[in-house]
Formats: C-alpha cells, structure tokens, sequence
C-alpha cells in the first residue's frame, strides 16, 4: 500500500554504498532504556510501506538524528519487541 509522504516527518539515512535516502517517520517506541524510529522508504513521492526499517533515535535540542543498529542480536531483538507492540 502506498501513501502520500507530505503529512509525514522524514529523515535521511546513509547506506552502504554511500548514498542518501529518505525515509518517513512511520512509527517510534521506547526498548530497554532507548528510542526507537520505524521509517518507510520513500518513492515518487509516495510511502513504501512493504518494507519498514528501524533506527535508534537520539534526541536532540532541535530534533533528532538516527544510528543504525548495527549488531544483528540487537536489531532482531528490538524488532521482535516492536511487532510484539504491534499485536
């Protein structure tokens, strides 16, 4: 299902190979201490909502930045818990 992004908070990210990418604020949750951003890929102007990422947030006086989850535990975990929420 695709939505229009323009009611929605985006943020960009960098992969792999060094480009950027932006993604929609979709979702955010609190694990064990920390804060979490769920984003949607965005395309044509429209959200896509097949895939969802998720990134530690760190707050900060005018916003927000996110850090990837680079261990695989810890991104399983902390995604588990978020479906989990979802239910």
């Amino acid at each position: 299902m695709e939505k229009d992004y323009g009611e929605y908070v985006t943020f960009n990210v960098t992969t792999k190979d060094g480009s950027e990418v932006e993604l929609a604020l979709m979702d955010e949750f609190d694990f064990e201490g920390k804060h979490y951003v769920v984003g949607a890929l965005i395309k044509d102007e429209c959200i896509q909502e097949d895939g969802l990422y998720i990134y530690r947030s760190i707050m900060e006086k005018d916003g927000f930045r996110v850090e990837k989850i680079s261990r695989e535990f810890e991104y399983k975990r902390v995604a588990e818990a978020y479906m989990e929420m979802e239910e």
